[in-house]
């Protein structure tokens, strides 16, 4: 390649490790050369040489519930890093995940490896390259910490209350999760302390079959006039179900969601809900991944909660009880 682009060997290295280093008119004759030849640098022997590979793992437990939006978001704060992402999803516990991770800090493979399940690295753990854990999920992939934080049902509680409402009904999600165990804990909390009435909790699994069934199974006198849903699937259920029953969302029934899924900003009505931002965890992972791989101090999390209200057309004032009773005639 050097002979076919007149240049030293010593400088088609230097193109190869940084061309922007070579004068425009040598740069064009080298990439000449590359193009014509077909040439494709071989990674493996440059990351031995170099010791850099450009790459990073992200390591998580298999299950049902793939992480999408966090994972998008760390790859592409690793983008524009100049990083390359490859995701390990493992079948096991927390000591199967590290023993995965120790091949792969042991490899030369990865210059960092992010844990965003929890490991167990109290035994034998490379330092080859830098392991950041950040535990958002567990064995099950469902969500843990801050995205199994629920204090936002208060606050709808109180917003609704705010407008008048007395007598709720919560459709939660598989009690299996964290997220829906804790919601479903603040809301009968919230009920009391405010001194509301609760028509019932009921355990759904998060569809929107759940949210159907659960108000449809209420009887006419129940007087529910605001449910929470516990996610916005369980909540299109919910809207669908009082349709059934002849309720308008939100003249009858005020309906709140939770995870601003597009189809919820696009329903009829659309849906009040609480936004997670599940990219800020995913951006500010590889962030902490990044700066230990450059020596560099950890940069302080987000100083503001990943959860916030929406308030959209599903929720406004209780309707009177006299149209209320018409509403059920």
């Amino acid at each position: 390649m050097a002979s076919l682009a007149g240049v030293s060997h010593t400088t088609v290295s230097r193109y190869l490790q940084d061309k922007d280093s070579l004068k425009p008119k040598t740069r064009v004759k080298v990439e000449f050369a590359v193009k014509t030849l077909g040439y494709r640098p071989n990674l493996v022997a440059r990351s031995m040489r170099t010791r850099r590979t450009n790459r990073l793992a992200i390591v998580l437990a298999a299950g049902p519930y793939f992480p999408g939006r966090l994972l998008a978001a760390a790859f592409e704060t690793a983008h524009r890093a100049g990083y390359q992402v490859e995701v390990v999803s493992i079948e096991g516990g927390a000591r199967v995940r590290a023993e995965r991770i120790d091949e792969l800090a042991e490899s030369g493979q990865v210059e960092g490896i992010l844990a965003i399940s929890s490991i167990d690295l109290k035994g034998k753990r490379s330092r080859r390259v830098p392991i950041v854990e950040s535990d958002i999920y567990d064995d099950h992939l469902r969500g843990l910490g801050e995205l199994a934080d629920a204090s936002q049902v208060r606050e709808i509680i109180e917003y609704l209350s705010s407008l008048g409402h007395r007598t709720f009904f919560h459709v939660a999600g598989a009690q299996t999760h964290a997220s829906a165990r804790n919601r479903k804990s603040v809301y009968l909390e919230t009920i009391e302390d405010l001194g509301l009435r609760s028509a019932g909790a009921v355990d759904g699994d998060w569809s929107a079959q759940s949210g159907f069934d659960a108000i449809t199974s209420l009887p006419d006198d129940c007087g529910v006039t605001a449910v929470v849903a516990g996610n916005d699937g369980v909540a299109l259920g919910v809207i669908r179900g009082a349709c059934s029953r002849g309720w308008e969302v939100p003249r009858d029934l005020s309906v709140f969601g939770w995870d601003d899924e597009e189809h919820g900003r696009f329903s009829t009505p659309s849906l009040s809900t609480v936004a997670v931002d599940r990219e800020a965890r995913g951006r500010y992972a590889i962030t902490r991944l990044l700066a230990e791989i450059h020596g560099q101090p950890v940069p302080e999390p987000p100083n503001r909660t990943i959860n916030r209200l929406i308030f959209r057309e599903s929720t406004a004032p209780p309707p009177s009880a006299a149209s209320r009773r018409r509403s059920t005639d």
